[in-house]
């Protein structure tokens, strides 16, 4: 029970932070929700379309390679997140502080519910999945650095798209995010992620 509730409050943080907070602002940060949108922008469709057809790729790719017990609290997740994107979406809400205190406000709630999914053994449906498949293979590879390279070159597509105050937000937010994720990791998670 602990395991599940600790998945729904990670896409609880992370789900609030995207529809409240980054997409209204047009805050670029790197994850698929912002390449969803700059595919929506670009394609002229609802962002929805874009969230639940890439979670769901990942999903298949979290089953192939991160194992029944990551793909479980990934289903969970992955549930969790399509639900509560689509319903906080769909309310067109924004929080209504300044852009900086926004940025850095989602850079944490997104970095710790990313923390909360991969504690309980679980993805937040991600890039956060290439980056857990790399440190399985290699556990050398710090999770939270890679989701920060990987959010970057997303940043990069969304420049044409959204512009420079869109893409520096996103940057800023995404050090927030690695170093929040970080962080919480060297902390709260045990060496041994993945079972030898």
């Amino acid at each position: 029970m602990k395991r599940i509730l600790t998945i729904i409050l990670g896409n609880l943080l992370i789900t609030g932070a995207y529809a409240f907070i980054t997409v209204p602002r047009e805050i670029i940060n790197g994850g698929i929700t912002s390449f969803s949108m700059v595919l929506g922008q670009v394609c002229r469709m609802d962002i929805s379309v874009f969230v639940n057809l890439l979670t769901l790729f990942l999903l298949l790719l979290c089953l192939v390679f991160l194992g029944k017990e990551f793909f479980a609290g990934s289903v969970l997740s992955c549930a969790c997140y399509l639900s509560m994107f689509t319903f906080f979406h769909s309310l067109n809400l924004s929080l209504s502080l300044p852009l900086p205190v926004c940025v850095a406000l989602a850079g944490v709630l997104v970095g710790t519910g990313y923390h909360l999914c991969i504690r309980a053994k679980s993805t937040a449906i991600s890039f956060d999945i290439i980056a857990l498949i790399l440190n399985k293979k290699n556990p050398k590879v710090n999770i939270a650095y890679t989701m920060g390279i990987i959010n970057a070159a997303v940043l990069l597509t969304g420049f044409a798209v959204f512009g420079l105050l869109s893409v520096l937000c996103g940057i800023i937010f995404t050090a927030i995010q690695t170093l929040s994720l970080n962080i919480l990791q060297k902390h709260f998670t045990a060496p041994d992620t993945f079972k030898r």
